[in-house]
């Protein structure tokens, strides 16, 4: 009966895949430029019963417009510090895109001294009013933002490393793309595995791995790597001081966030690549495919075969990665 309905009338009826389907998800910078559109996403899941949206303004006006959309996911909007609270209570996942954006000729670590305060203040709320929910952190530079948030949640006692996540989809989906644009594929049926970290080199396509296997002469494969590392800023620089990858990282965080619910769900066989806590390489946080299951990473499932050429990347992001790691871990020591 489901497959003869519309997508738009299954929606409608607020048709569920299965009964599990009443996820409560906070976005936490809700209002700001990929707040707004991840937060429509979400509103327009089936998997999503309850949306909470945080953020330091505006955030009223974003949730009464969501809140007409025909949709079953109840949408609140908590707007600063003293609501916070409120909105986390109960959450099962809390998505954090959070901070400030980009402009040219900035890198993303140039975003440390503001969005490192911000993601430490927000995952500190996370660990005391819902300790247990996944975690997804989209706010840059994610390769230190994510050993802030692990440190956050030991301070507090309730670490969980099989259950936080530096949101790297966007790589992944950009790879994809590309790859399907030089091949003449359809890119939603290619899938290339991204390793490694979220900013310039650390940045590892598989292009090696790629399904369907394609493959590429040494100069345009480099090439294509170099874009691939490099896409945030080729946003950045298009938009011209207006701001960075908005509507893709959106649309990559969704994603994320649908498969980490289908997994929580029971589906089987659900893989993303996200950087996480890892002993995979030498370096303590790393970016490979994970088999997600009900309680966060069922299983790293780690490097795979790597080309001689993707090995040489590994081996050059390690200390720019170990760097970012380290600034981190440090900032979140002193923070208070």
């Amino acid at each position: 009966m489901l497959s003869r309905l519309s997508t738009a009338t299954a929606l409608r009826r607020g048709i569920a895949t299965s009964a599990q389907n009443n996820a409560k998800v906070a976005v936490l910078g809700a209002s700001g430029g990929i707040g707004q559109p991840l937060s429509l996403l979400l509103k327009n899941s089936p998997l999503v019963s309850k949306l909470s949206l945080y953020d330091i303004a505006h955030t009223p006006g974003v949730a009464a417009d969501l809140s007409h959309i025909e949709t079953r996911a109840s949408v609140k909007g908590f707007m600063g510090p003293e609501q916070l609270a409120e909105c986390l209570k109960g959450c099962d996942v809390v998505v954090i895109p959070a901070g400030v954006p980009r402009k040219p000729g900035m890198t993303r670590d140039d975003l440390f001294n503001t969005n490192a305060s911000i993601v430490a203040s927000l995952t500190s709320a996370c660990a005391k009013h819902c300790p247990e929910a996944m975690i997804c952190i989209i706010s840059n530079p994610v390769n230190s933002t994510i050993p802030i948030t692990s440190e956050v949640f030991k301070k507090h006692g309730v670490y969980n490393p099989n259950k936080i996540f530096g949101v790297t989809t966007l790589d992944i989906v950009r790879a994809n793309t590309f790859v399907a644009e030089l091949k003449g594929l359809d890119p939603a049926r290619v899938t290339v595995p991204v390793i490694g970290g979220h900013a310039g080199k650390t940045i590892i396509p598989l292009i090696s791995q790629c399904t369907p296997k394609v493959e590429f002469p040494q100069d345009q494969l480099e090439k294509l790597t170099a874009r691939i590392q490099e896409a945030g800023t080729e946003v950045v620089q298009a938009k011209a001081g207006a701001g960075s990858a908005t509507l893709s990282m959106a649309y990559a965080g969704a994603r994320f966030v649908f498969s980490l619910l289908d997994a929580m769900n029971g589906k089987q066989g659900v893989v993303e690549c996200a950087f996480v806590r890892s002993d995979v390489t030498e370096s303590p946080y790393f970016s490979t495919p994970l088999q997600l299951g009900k309680k966060g990473i069922e299983k790293n499932l780690g490097l795979g075969k790597l080309s001689p050429f993707e090995e040489k990347m590994v081996a050059a992001a390690m200390s720019e990665l170990k760097a970012s790691i380290k600034k981190g871990e440090e900032f979140a020591k002193n923070f208070k």
